[in-house]
C-alpha cells in the first residue's frame, strides 16, 4: 500500500477537523479525495505530508510512520500544496535548481522534470511572469524534482481557466501511469475524468469510498417526465425497479430506478395504460456531482 491511514483524529482546542479516519491507497491509484470546504481535506494531506500530527491514529506513506519517520516520508512524497508557494523573482530553472540542492538530486533532474511538465519554453523565464497555469506546472516540478512514489495535490486546479485545467489534467493523468497520486478538488468533471476511486469526506468523517466504475455501475437511473394530467403516485410506484416518486412541479414527475436498463419505453407502456400523453421525457443518471451533494448537503 501506499498510503495507509488508521482511524486518525485531528483536535484543534475544541474543533475536531478529523473524526477517526481510516482509508488506504494501493501503488498506482489516482485517488480523489473530495468535501466541501472545512471537511478536513487539507488537514489530512499536512498528516500525510508531515507538516501536521494527528491527535491520535497512524498514518503510513510507503510504510513510513508520518510521526516517528518522518524524513522517510518526505523523501517518498512529493506535495503541491492548495496555495503554491514559489519565489516569484526567481527564474523555473533557477527556482528548480535551488530545490535540487535541497533535495540532493542531480542537476540532469531538472532537466527531466521541465520536459516532463511541459515548461521549456518558459525555463529562463521569471516565475512572477508566468500565467497561473504555469505557475502549476512549476509547483508540480518541483514535487517531482526527487522522484517520489507519492504525489499529493492540494487543489492543483484551483482558479485556472478551462484550457488550463485540461493541461493540468492531461499532465496529471500522464504522471499518473508511473506514480500513486492522491489528490484533492471540489471539479467534479476532474475527478471523473482523472481518477480510479474517489473518497468523500464531511465533516472529518470518511461518507463514501468507492471506485469510480462501480459507482457508474451502481448508479440509480432517473426519468423525468410530464404527463396531460396528474395521477397518483402510488401508481407509478408499481412500476418495475422504482425506488422513489416524487412530483417536482405541475404535472411534471421524476422517478429514480434502480436499475440500468432505459425505462423510458416502459413508462411510454405505462402512460398508455392509463391513458396519459407524454408531453415529455428526460432520462439522467446520478453522477459523482449528485452522489457529492447527496452525502455532504
Amino acid at each position: 500500500m501506499s498510503i495507509v491511514v488508521e482511524n486518525v483524529t485531528k483536535i484543534y482546542g475544541e474543533q475536531k477537523a478529523l473524526n477517526a479516519v481510516s482509508f488506504e491507497v494501493k501503488k498506482g491509484e489516482i485517488v480523489g479525495f473530495l468535501g466541501p470546504n472545512g471537511a478536513g481535506k487539507s488537514t489530512m494531506m499536512k498528516i500525510l505530508t508531515t507538516y501536521l500530527k494527528a491527535s491520535s491514529g497512524t498514518a503510513a506513506v510507503n510504510e513510513f510512520d508520518t510521526t516517528t519517520e518522518a524524513r522517510n516520508v518526505q523523501k517518498s512524497v512529493g506535495y503541491l500544496p492548495e496555495h503554491n508557494p514559489l519565489y516569484l523573482d526567481m527564474h523555473v530553472r533557477e527556482y528548480l535548481a535551488f530545490n535540487a540542492n535541497v533535495y540532493k538530486v542531480l542537476k540532469s533532474r531538472i532537466d527531466e522534470v521541465i520536459a516532463m511538465t511541459g515548461l521549456t519554453p518558459e525555463a529562463q523565464k521569471k516565475i512572477g511572469e508566468l500565467s497561473k497555469g504555469y505557475r502549476q506546472r512549476v509547483g508540480l516540478a518541483n514535487a517531482l524534482l526527487h522522484d517520489p512514489e507519492v504525489l499529493i495535490l492540494d487543489e492543483p486546479t484551483t482558479g485556472l481557466d478551462p484550457n488550463q485545467i485540461t493541461e493540468i489534467r492531461n499532465l496529471i493523468t500522464s504522471i499518473g501511469k508511473e506514480k500513486t497520486i492522491f489528490l484533492s478538488t471540489h471539479i467534479m468533471q476532474e475527478v471523473e475524468a482523472m481518477c480510479d476511486r474517489v473518497i468523500i469526506i464531511n465533516k472529518g468523517e470518511i461518507v463514501a469510498d468507492t471506485t469510480l466504475a462501480k459507482l457508474q455501475k451502481d448508479q440509480d437511473q432517473i426519468i423525468e417526465v410530464e404527463f396531460d394530467y396528474r395521477i397518483e403516485d402510488v401508481l407509478i410506484e408499481q412500476l418495475p425497479h422504482v425506488t422513489k416518486v416524487v412530483n417536482t412541479h405541475g404535472l411534471v414527475y421524476e422517478i429514480t430506478f434502480n436499475t440500468s436498463k432505459d425505462m423510458r419505453p416502459t413508462v411510454f407502456d405505462f402512460a398508455h395504460d392509463h391513458s396519459l400523453k407524454t408531453l415529455q421525457i428526460n432520462q439522467k443518471n446520478k453522477n459523482l456531482e449528485s452522489l457529492f451533494r447527496e452525502l455532504t448537503a
